[in-house]
């Protein structure tokens, strides 16, 4: 049976650093014969975080947010998926706005305020959240790891993945930056060790669609 995994992009920036790693693992998914369909949340039409109508907490809504707009079809898919690759930048000391919005609605919709059946999720969906950022790989770790501990509760299983120290730009020549970032480390870093992360990538969407 064809597994069926949905990558989504929280990141604005088509063709790096986020963009990249999550295209590498969509390639070995597919390498094991999954199918993928993606989603650039800075592409979908106009939609918000969680607008806190409790209508999913109804016993005929639960587990599915009924707001119609732009996240809609994103959600819908993930709701049937197999797996779920999902990525976004780090924009001072969190994720994006556009990561945020749709994992809003991602949890809330399978919260049930039952201690003894805290979630509604009829469907774990196995999960590999992936961010990036300028500064160290460890310097965020608290949260990433709230966040795969929320995503393995009412998600699925989730494998996490940060790439750190990343290139912001092709030439830092050009801005007065440098002061601040070593622009040197930074393009050796992109040439010596992003290469290896995106294998990384490639291995774990393999993983993922053979789950």
């Amino acid at each position: 049976m064809t597994k069926k995994i949905v990558a989504v992009n929280a990141g604005p920036r088509k063709g790096w650093n986020t963009d990249t790693l999550i295209d590498e693992a969509i390639r070995g998914a597919e390498s094991e014969g999954a199918e993928v369909t993606k989603y650039n949340l800075f592409k979908l039409d106009k939609y918000t975080g969680c607008i806190s109508c409790f209508v999913c907490k109804k016993e005929q809504f639960k587990g599915n947010c009924i707001v119609k707009d732009g996240l809609k079809e994103v959600l819908d898919a993930i709701r049937e998926a197999d797996g779920l690759i999902i990525g976004s930048p780090n924009y001072l000391g969190e994720m994006t706005a556009s990561f945020r919005a749709l994992y809003e609605r991602l949890i809330f919709q399978n919260l049930t305020y039952n201690t003894e059946v805290p979630c509604c999720n009829q469907n774990p969906t196995n999960v590999l959240l992936v961010m990036t950022s300028n500064a160290p790989d460890d310097m965020y770790t608290p949260l990433i790891q709230n966040y795969q501990s929320t995503l393995n509760n009412f998600v699925g299983s989730t494998d996490v993945f940060v790439s750190g120290n990343t290139l912001q730009i092709e030439d830092y020549s050009k801005t007065d930056w440098p002061w601040f970032f070593n622009a040197e480390e930074k393009y050796e870093r992109h040439e010596k060790i992003f290469p290896k992360e995106r294998e990384q990538m490639y291995q774990k969407g393999k993983e993922l669609a053979k789950k």
